[in-house]
């Protein structure tokens, strides 16, 4: 996999999530596991995750930040938000298995403010699309 085909990857999903689960969770081997190490959840099975998904109770948005990684591993930075929130950064590990998703594992978290003590070591990060 290189960076444009994993971008291809997740803006399938993104584009078809919540209008059209089965096409979204094209992107998934069937045997795929998906994990959420905060709430210690772990699905085995895209018939699982897609399921729940279909059920999921909120308007749920997605924008890619950044990717990165190489070969079969790579890791998207993520914001995301539910039913018109605030955006709320996260991280999708995704590791493939050929040109499909075989594991995925999704941490979301809530931003803070950064302090003001060390403003002057920092630089602006650029935000890529």
């Amino acid at each position: 996999m290189d960076e444009p085909a994993v971008r291809a990857v997740l803006r399938h999903y993104i584009d078809h999530s919540g209008t059209d689960e089965d096409a979204a969770h094209e992107i998934y081997h069937d045997d795929a596991v998906l994990e959420f190490p905060q709430s210690g959840e772990r699905f085995e099975g895209v018939a699982n995750f897609r399921e729940w998904r279909r059920a999921y109770p909120a308007d749920v948005e997605l924008e890619v930040v950044r990717v990165r990684g190489g070969g079969d591993a790579w890791v998207a930075e993520l914001r995301i938000r539910y039913d018109q929130g605030e955006w709320r950064p996260a991280v999708d590990i995704l590791e493939f298995r050929g040109d499909k998703v075989a594991h995925e594992t999704i941490y979301v978290t809530e931003g803070f403010a950064a302090p003001q003590w060390r403003s002057r070591w920092r630089s602006t990060p650029p935000r890529e699309k």
